[in-house]
C-alpha cells in the first residue's frame, strides 16, 4: 500500500464517522507521529510505500478510531505548548485552551527567577512540564490523586528532561502547608458538571477519565474551594494563584476567589470568546 491509498483507507474508513475536516487532522497526527512527514511530504512522496510496521499501526488505529477513541491515545501523545505529552487513558488530553493557560503565567512572570510554582491535578504533566521549561529556573512541584497518572507525568518529565517533584496526594483533603511556600499556584481541576456530559462528543465520554472531568452538579466549585483554600496558605504575600474554569461559573468562581481574600480577581477569555480562565493575588490582610 503507497501513502496515498493509505490516505484514501483512512479517508474512506473514517468519513462515516467524523467530519471530513477532523479526518484530515487525523490522518496529519497518524502520519507525522509515524514518519515524522508534513502535508508537503505527504504530496511529494505520495507514491512511496508505507513501511510495512506502519501499514500494521495504520490497520490497527482504524477500528479503535471507528469506536470513538481518541487519536491521541491511539498515537500515545498530544502536542501541547510545542512539547510531545505522553498521554493514555489515565490523563486528559492537553487541549489549546489550556496552553493560553500556561501563556498567561509566562507573560506575567516570564522575567523573573527562581519562582517556587505548584500544579494541582497535573494528570500528564502538561502545565507543569511547559512552565518548567520556560520559567527561569523555577521550582516546579505538581500532584494529583491518580498514581496512574502521575507514573505519566514521570514519564514524561523524564523523556522531555524537566525537572518537576510530582506528589500523589488528594487536594479536598491535603493539610495546608504552615508556612507559605510558593509563588505560583495554578490549575486545571474538575470543572465539568454531571449534567453536562449529555451534550459531550463519545471520544470523551468513553475513553477519558471521568475523575479529571466531572463534578456533582450540586458543587461545581468542589475543587476551586479546596485549591483556593489551600493556596490562601500556600502562597507568598502578592503570589498567584491561576484557573481554567468552566464558563457556565465564571462569575461564582470569581466571587469565592474575592470571598476567600484574594485580591485583583480576573476572568480571563480564551481564543474563543468563552469566559475559560481565572486569576487572583494573594494580600495579606
Amino acid at each position: 500500500m503507497t501513502i496515498d491509498e493509505a490516505h484514501i483507507l483512512t479517508r474512506q474508513t473514517l468519513e462515516a464517522i467524523y467530519p471530513r475536516g477532523e479526518v484530515e487532522a487525523i490522518w496529519r497526527i497518524l502520519i507525522d507521529k509515524w514518519m515524522h512527514y508534513t502535508p508537503v511530504d505527504v504530496v511529494l512522496r505520495g507514491t512511496s510505500e508505507l513501511p510495512e510496521p506502519v501499514d500494521e499501526k495504520l490497520r490497527d488505529a482504524l477500528p479503535r478510531l471507528c469506536n470513538y477513541e481518541p487519536v491521541q491515545y491511539v498515537v500515545g501523545s498530544a502536542s501541547f505548548h510545542g512539547l510531545d505529552i505522553e498521554v493514555n487513558r489515565h490523563t486528559l488530553i492537553p487541549r489549546v485552551e489550556t496552553e493560553q493557560l500556561v501563556d498567561m503565567i509566562i507573560d506575567r512572570h516570564g522575567a523573573e527567577q527562581d519562582l517556587r510554582v505548584l500544579d494541582v491535578a497535573t494528570g500528564s504533566g502538561c502545565i507543569a512540564l511547559s512552565l518548567a521549561r520556560w520559567l527561569p529556573f523555577a521550582q516546579v512541584e505538581a500532584l494529583d490523586i491518580s498514581a496512574e497518572a502521575l507514573a505519566v507525568a514521570r514519564r514524561n518529565a523524564k523523556t522531555l528532561h524537566c525537572k518537576v517533584t510530582f506528589r500523589e496526594a488528594d487536594i479536598l483533603t491535603l493539610e495546608p502547608p504552615v508556612q507559605p511556600c510558593h509563588d505560583i499556584v495554578v490549575s486545571n481541576p474538575p470543572y465539568i458538571a454531571a449534567h453536562e456530559a449529555e451534550a459531550m462528543e463519545p471520544n470523551v465520554l468513553r475513553y477519558e477519565p471521568h475523575l479529571a472531568l466531572f463534578v456533582p452538579d450540586d458543587d461545581a466549585l468542589l475543587f476551586y474551594r479546596a485549591i483556593a483554600r489551600y493556596a490562601a496558605a500556600s502562597l507568598v504575600n502578592g503570589g498567584c494563584l491561576y484557573f481554567e474554569i468552566n464558563p457556565l461559573f465564571a462569575r461564582q468562581t470569581a466571587d469565592m476567589l474575592a470571598g476567600a481574600g484574594f485580591a485583583d480577581v480576573q476572568i480571563v477569555r480564551d481564543l474563543y470568546g468563552r469566559e475559560r480562565f481565572a486569576s487572583a493575588v494573594k494580600m495579606q490582610r
